[in-house]
């Protein structure tokens, strides 16, 4: 039944094997097809497919090789098909039986991959790889006979988990969250306004040519609100005064549109949808939205509200303020990573901003359900070292980096031993800056591409693979 669902590859040990070509085993693809355990995961990957008929998917191999392979050289899904049909070493580490000169799949099939292999998965091969998990628990929750964790809440507790877990710790969990910047254009209120101007107007003209206007389409002057704009655009020196009109222009007419629409549903009402795509019936609750948003930060004269949207096609992204000289705010995901041994791994994802310092306790239980211990020492910025996370690592004999809280000691020599530590384990704590800086330059960790939520999410799991 198995075998029905996907097509089998082959797995070759020699390299030479392959299709009469004399492959070098210390090529780096060759090392990587050793080093990945596909066989865990290829039962997992087949429960997607439960239908015994049709045409085989291609099997986790080649769906995950091909995002690796686009990672590895930043190629679009056009130019990955393109080099796999090129390098024999690539056909070898999808695991093709001999090397062909046609084209394995369609570059279309790559988003598919990307949909198909979800965060969950893809950190389940990270765990393999790094060694944080073994290929036959895939699929399993080790170490379930632990026993639960203790928040440090009552006295009792706390003292019966300390004597429990004295003396056990092992290990340095460091800690730190980036920002990963999304593909789309610096957003501005007036280029947001005059898109989603542009969009009404089309689901306008949609209705109108669906008969839906009693052969009289509804006036948008768009003319003149193209020109207005095009004429604010073009301008060298903006300044507040014109950047508040050309929004309440744009304004104007965005809410002119909007009722023109609602007036057509009203009318309507079993028959709009369907003069409308997909597209559009998202775009329109989009639109919506943004202009509830617009409205209200233009009328109380202000440039922050909660959720806020800074792109039409991707309503999903959220500005995270950063504070750094160069990237004040960058608009993406917020992500949350831990260093252990030298290898990255995501510990918490979200689209919305938050305080990683709440984190901390979720990713010292990870550490302990992964490792059957608690970590003895954690190395974290500034912002985790909160008085309930203090507490928390205390009563798990944990160390946290960082001065201890209230008033420094009186003695000179003991302050002296507290400022050299704190210096020693900042040096140690920027392994995890550096390794982000390496992600950010040589991987897609500094800019993500994926134009959906789905594909967007899990190319930030994938990426953050072993340095």
């Amino acid at each position: 039944m198995y075998k029905r669902k996907l097509n089998q590859i082959t797995i070759f040990e020699d390299p030479a094997m392959f299709g009469g070509i004399a492959l070098n085993p210390e090529n780096d693809w060759v090392r990587m097809a050793k080093l990945i355990p596909w066989w865990a995961f290829e039962e997992k990957y087949a429960e997607q497919f439960p239908s015994e008929t049709g045409q085989p998917a291609d099997s986790l191999r080649v769906a995950l090789g091909s995002q690796i392979i686009k990672e590895k050289y930043h190629f679009s899904d056009e130019l990955v098909v393109a080099e796999i049909v090129m390098n024999p070493y690539l056909q070898y580490f999808l695991g093709f039986p001999e090397y062909r000169q046609t084209a394995p799949f369609d570059p279309s099939m790559m988003t598919r991959f990307r949909q198909r292999l979800t965060p969950e998965m893809l950190q389940e091969v990270n765990d393999v790889i790094i060694g944080r998990k073994k290929a036959e628990d895939v699929g399993k929750d080790t170490h379930d006979d632990e026993p639960p964790d203790d928040d440090g809440g009552s006295a009792e507790d706390s003292s019966a988990d300390e004597s429990e877990d004295d003396g056990k710790n092992e290990g340095t969990l460091i800690l730190d969250a980036t920002c990963v910047p999304q593909n789309i254009r610096f957003p501005t209120d007036a280029s947001l306004l005059n898109e989603a101007r542009e969009n009404s107007e089309e689901i306008i003209d949609a209705f109108h040519k669906a008969g839906l206007t009693e052969g009289k389409k509804p006036r948008t002057y768009r003319k003149n609100a193209k020109k207005k704009y095009n004429g604010f655009s073009k301008s060298r020196k903006k300044t507040k005064k014109s950047i508040r009109t050309v929004k309440k222009e744009q304004l104007n007419y965005l809410r002119r549109n909007l009722k023109s629409i609602d007036i057509i549903i009203r009318n309507h009402p079993d028959e709009w949808e369907k003069a409308l795509t997909n597209w559009q019936l998202e775009r329109l609750e989009v639109i919506r939205l943004l202009y509830e948003q617009q409205r209200k930060m233009y009328e109380t004269h202000t440039n922050r509200i909660d959720n806020r949207i800074v792109s039409l096609s991707q309503p999903w992204v959220r500005p995270i303020v950063r504070g750094k000289q160069n990237a004040e705010v960058e608009f993406g995901a917020k992500v949350e990573l831990s260093d252990v041994d030298g290898f990255l791994r995501i510990e918490d994802f979200r689209w919305d901003a938050f305080n990683e310092s709440t984190t901390l306790k979720d990713s010292v239980k990870a550490y302990r359900k992964a490792y059957g211990h608690y970590p003895a020492r954690v190395l974290a910025d500034t912002i985790f070292r909160t008085r309930e996370n203090v507490r928390y690592c205390k009563s798990h004999h944990i160390h946290l980096n960082g001065p201890r809280l209230g008033r420094p000691p009186k003695d000179p020599a003991v302050r002296k031993a507290e400022l050299l530590l704190e210096w020693l384990e900042s040096g140690e704590r920027g392994d995890i800056e550096r390794r982000i800086g390496i992600g950010k330059r040589t991987t897609s960790l500094g800019l993500i591409t994926a134009k959906l939520e789905h594909t967007s999410t899990p190319a930030k799991s994938w990426l953050i693979h072993p340095s």
